[in-house]
């Protein structure tokens, strides 16, 4: 956990229990697993007594938000990717597709949508590149982008112009993860195609 004072203190042995009991939180996020984030009966299976579960161990005032997780970059050799024909865009539409579906059937009204953030991020200059093994996201501009979603969707700022990004992000780049990000907070489930002047 990164407490106020920007330091990673580590404890094992947490159940999921204990970490809710940890903190009185403003939010929860829940995700599937990436290799079954497309899939929407996973979600079916399990979701439902997650969420029972949850909500039964925190404050009325926290609120739920579900995770839309990113399509694998189109070169990843990840076992998952078969699940969608090793394809980066069936993998993406899936996701957005059971995201979605899963959200309104669970009355999840706060998504986080990464996913569709990063697929925005590949239409730009940078395409494919921003995860570091074909599945996690690259530290700095794949991070950022996800970064810039969470922010932007939870305090309900646009993100565009933000001053802050990572030490050794350039400013193309930076602008880039913004715009996506802010595009993917206005169209959660749909691409948007980014250019130099968006």
């Amino acid at each position: 956990k990164i407490g106020t004072d920007g330091k990673k203190r580590e404890k094992g042995k947490m159940s999921l229990e204990m970490v809710l009991a940890d903190e009185d939180w403003d939010y929860v996020s829940l995700q599937q697993a990436s290799t079954f984030s497309g899939m929407y009966e996973t979600y079916e299976a399990s979701l439902p007594e997650l969420i029972e579960y949850v909500k039964a161990r925190l404050p009325k005032k926290t609120k739920l938000m579900l995770h839309q997780t990113w399509a694998y970059a189109s070169t990843s050799k990840h076992s998952g990717f078969k699940n969608y024909n090793c394809n980066q865009l069936t993998m993406y539409q899936a996701i957005a597709d059971a995201v979605k579906k899963a959200a309104k059937a669970n009355k999840i009204k706060i998504v986080i949508p990464s996913g569709t953030a990063i697929q925005n991020a590949r239409t730009s200059f940078i395409g494919d590149h921003l995860n570091r093994d074909g599945y996690h996201l690259d530290v700095k501009i794949g991070r950022y982008t996800a970064a810039c979603t969470w922010f932007e969707r939870i305090f309900k700022h646009n993100v565009v112009g933000n001053p802050y990004a990572p030490e050794g992000l350039d400013e193309v780049r930076k602008a880039v993860a913004q715009k996506a990000a802010h595009a993917a907070v206005k169209h959660p489930y749909k691409v948007t195609e980014l250019s130099i002047t968006n």
